[in-house]
């Protein structure tokens, strides 16, 4: 199995899994003379920023750079929702994101032919849960129009995997079965929305660590799981940036790849320190303990390849939300990833 281009010092190994050198990956862009370079990087909230979140507060991106020649000043900004991300993207107001999977292929096709943003790394598999604290809920076919759902947009991770969810349950002309139900707002404050009720919300699609702080109120349970819809684990985030900033910039692209196989590999081998950096970024009281058990679930690996992302693209295809239709997870990847034993 391959991976990312490694770090000229060594290879990596990343989360559970090790990956050999791609050499000529390496080669394929020359580095820059050294000169100071303005990087913008935007993250969202939750567990699925973790390995941005270790890149930073190790300064892995500014090492990873150095060592390209590159001297690199980096503007961090923080949105929720893969829709306000990607319109920022396409505005050019910052150069690289992490967005769901669903909200990167949108990116991918309004993009194709014009920007071509792509994704150049994964950020981790970890499963989504749609919660409900309705008694009569279940599953999402106990879901009526008393119900009301909880999402971060309506072109989110979650959005497009209920999409799908309901296209098995119901047949693939009722995908949009629920559409209706949806209301937008962002994890932090469909938390607490789940818990009092606030706006007639009786369910959530979230993720960690959202959903297990859910999980722990009276009442509340998972009535579906993203790993169920996709049949095991699946990527959840993809990062993200165009081939304008990748031709114009391959030093910080081969050291953008590297922070994050670093970050990954932090993650897998500190795993109690990433909890801690995790809670002075999000500023969260939670127990350290929590975050830690997180990081430890079987379910979840910060893992940096793509994984079963392929059955959501032909979905969104096949429900004409994409123009264009993706024929394998390297259409929406970088041609310096297809060495990747990828999905």
């Amino acid at each position: 199995m391959h991976s990312l281009p490694p770090s000229p010092s060594a290879p990596l190994r990343i989360g559970r899994r090790s990956f050999t050198t791609l050499a000529a990956a390496s080669l394929a862009f020359p580095a820059l003379a050294s000169s100071p370079a303005r990087l913008r990087i935007v993250d969202q909230f939750g567990l699925t920023s973790l390995l941005w979140h270790v890149a930073r507060a190790q300064q892995f991106i500014e090492q990873q750079a150095r060592a390209e020649g590159v001297t690199l000043q980096i503007e961090w900004s923080r949105m929720s929702g893969g829709s306000a991300v990607n319109d920022a993207l396409l505005s050019g107001a910052v150069d690289v994101a992490h967005i769901g999977v669903g909200p990167s292929l949108l990116l991918w096709d309004r993009s194709h032919g014009r920007q071509n943003f792509k994704a150049f790394a994964a950020l981790g598999t970890m499963p989504q849960y749609l919660l409900s604290n309705r008694p009569q809920v279940h599953s999402i076919r106990d879901l009526t129009d008393k119900d009301r759902i909880a999402v971060v947009s309506t072109a989110s991770q979650q959005a497009r995997t209920l999409q799908m969810a309901a296209a098995q349950a119901f047949g693939a002309e009722q995908s949009g079965r629920f559409d209706s139900l949806l209301v937008t707002m962002p994890h932090t404050e469909a938390l607490a929305a789940l818990a009092s009720g606030k706006g007639g919300i009786t369910a959530h699609f979230s993720n960690a660590p959202f959903q297990y702080a859910q999980l722990k109120q009276p009442g509340v349970r998972r009535i579906l799981s993203s790993y169920e819809v996709f049949g095991g684990p699946s990527s959840s985030v993809l990062a993200v940036t165009c081939d304008k900033f990748r031709r114009e910039n391959p030093a910080v692209y081969r050291a953008l790849q590297r922070a994050l196989k670093q970050a990954s590999q932090f993650v897998a081998a500190h795993p109690r320190e990433a909890s801690e950096i995790y809670l002075r970024a999000e500023s969260s009281n939670a127990p350290a303990g929590e975050v830690l058990a997180f990081l430890n679930d079987p379910e979840i690996d910060y893992d940096v390849v793509p994984r079963n992302t392929e059955r959501l693209a032909k979905f969104m295809h096949q429900a004409k939300v994409l123009k264009n239709e993706p024929r394998s997870w390297k259409d929406y990847f970088f041609d310096d990833l297809h060495q990747l034993q990828g999905s």
